[in-house]
This record gives C-alpha cells, sequence and structure tokens, in this order.
C-alpha cells in the first residue's frame, strides 16, 4: 500500500459509491475496532451479510482479500508497541515483560480449556484410534504444531503425516478413504490451502478435525469435529507464541487421551520408539 492510513481513508472516500450491504461492511468497520480479530464469518455475521460481499467490499477498496485488508487496518489502527505483543509497553521492564508475557500464554491456555469441547474431543479421539492414516494439514507457523502432532502420535504407534506443502497436502488428501483421518490446523480458520486440503479428504470420504480459534470460519464447514483454541492475535502478529501455545495445549489433551485409549499398546510404542533413538544420546 502506498498510504499507511489508506484503508480507512478509501472506505470513507468511497462510501457514497457503496451498495447498502457493503455501507452496513463500512460502518462497522468504522465504529468497531475489534474486527482485526474477527474471522471472515464472524465479521459477515456481524455486518449481516454475506461472506461473498466482505470478499467484494474488499476488493473495491483496493485489497486482494479479507486477510490483506486485517492486515492493513491492523497497521493503521494497533499502537507500534502492541506489533511485538498486546499489553506491552516500550517502558516496561524486563522483570514486567517476563510477567505480562507469561501472563498472557497462561491465560490462552487457561481459555482453550473452557472452550474445547469434550465430545468433540471423544470423536476425535474414536476417528483417530480407528484409522489407517492420519494426515496433518498445517501452512506458516501451523507446520510447525503438525510437526509437533505427527512427532507425539508416532510415539505411540499412530500411522501419521504432518504435510506443509499445499501441493502435496492435496495430493495426500484425495488419497484418503473413509478409513482415513485428516486434521486441519489454521488460527485463523481461514488459511486457505489448509481449508481446501481438508475439503479435498472429506470429499475423499475421510474423517476431519479442524483445530482453530474461530468456530465460525471457513474451515469449520468441512469439519466432522472442531478442537477450538482460544488466543488473542492481530494479523501484525500472526504465528505469535500465544496462538501456538493453545495450539499445541488442544494437541497434547488429544495426544493424552489417545494414550490412555489405546493402553498397553501406547505404553509398548513409547518403549519401542525410545529405544530406536536411545544411541542418538551420548
Amino acid at each position: 500500500m502506498e498510504n499507511q492510513d489508506q484503508c480507512l481513508l478509501k472506505i470513507r472516500s468511497l462510501y457514497k459509491s457503496f451498495t447498502k450491504k457493503e455501507k452496513k461492511v463500512a460502518d462497522y468497520i468504522l465504529s468497531n475496532s475489534g474486527v482485526i480479530y474477527m474471522s471472515i464469518t464472524e465479521f459477515a455475521e456481524a455486518c449481516n451479510v454475506g461472506e461473498t460481499t466482505i470478499i467484494r467490499f474488499c476488493k473495491k477498496i483496493g485489497m486482494e482479500g479479507y486477510q490483506e485488508f486485517k492486515l492493513q487496518l491492523a497497521r493503521e489502527t494497533v499502537k507500534p508497541e502492541e506489533d511485538v505483543h498486546e499489553n506491552i509497553t516500550p517502558h516496561d521492564s524486563i522483570i514486567d515483560v517476563i510477567k505480562k508475557t507469561t501472563y498472557s500464554n497462561t491465560i490462552a491456555i487457561q481459555d482453550t480449556a473452557k472452550v474445547i469441547s469434550p465430545s468433540q474431543l471423544e470423536k476425535a479421539v474414536d476417528a483417530i484410534i480407528n484409522a489407517e492414516k492420519v494426515d496433518l494439514y498445517g501452512v506458516g507457523a501451523s507446520a510447525f504444531t503438525a510437526g509437533d502432532a505427527k512427532y507425539k502420535f508416532m510415539r505411540i504407534g499412530i500411522n501419521a503425516e504432518a504435510i506443509s506443502d499445499p501441493h502435496m497436502q492435496c495430493m495426500s488428501a484425495v488419497n484418503l478413504s473413509n478409513k482415513g483421518v485428516a486434521i486441519g490446523i489454521s488460527f485463523s480458520g481461514s488459511t486457505k490451502d489448509t481449508v481446501d486440503s481438508l475439503t479435498f479428504a472429506k470429499n475423499a470420504g475421510a474423517f476431519t478435525i479442524a483445530i482453530t480459534n474461530y468456530e465460525k470460519s471457513p474451515i469449520t464447514k468441512v469439519a466432522d469435529v472442531v478442537l477450538l483454541t482460544s488466543a488473542r492475535e492481530t494479523p501484525l502478529r500472526s504465528g505469535a507464541l500465544t496462538s501456538k501455545i493453545a495450539q499445541l495445549h488442544v494437541l497434547d489433551i488429544l495426544y493424552t487421551l489417545l494414550a490412555i485409549k489405546k493402553k498397553e499398546k501406547a505404553y509398548e510404542m513409547l518403549n519401542k520408539t525410545a529405544e530406536a533413538v536411545i544411541s542418538k544420546l551420548y
């Protein structure tokens, strides 16, 4: 963008040319600062319009899509010190930063524990236990979360693969069957590559699981089970540790439940995998 304030200025300058539905979107943006924390589905519902209206609105003000719009809006509305971490100021001492960061990460875990559904977890565990193969899809920072889950699942004998390349995700997804499980990890729930891959897996007959921060987001529409996280993240802090900690917490809960369900088999595999890597240590 040529101007850091172009987004809001453009909305005001084009306001009279907007359709009735687009004016609803503009009014909401101009009167609510919390848009940057919303998924496209939540935003559309808040404005009482369809998601296509949101996308059309973004393009009309010169954005490629909703995510670029949120990023630009964050640049204009979030204070510079909040680019690094919400609630931390340049005047904070090292001790203050330690306390605030620790508090933020702790809250993410506690809030995630409140929103995750036991019944959804149970369905996910049953599906994974009975699966011949488990695909984990994640791109960007979520790819590291998927990789950690693969490591945990393999330790207890689950045939899991973490795939970060979008092309490989799609090819693996279409080769799944009703004996496969696909897990899509996306904080926003709007990561197109991950949503597309999970859609391919669902169409192939696989059981689909979404791990996301937003119950109302595109990825949940193609998921048989939704495991929610609860972490606050602006577009400027995409991939922040707080959101990753929330995702890892969900996966650790899932892993523990799987180990309990597999009982002796899990213990046997933990021993086997531990022995397999013991020579790698001094």
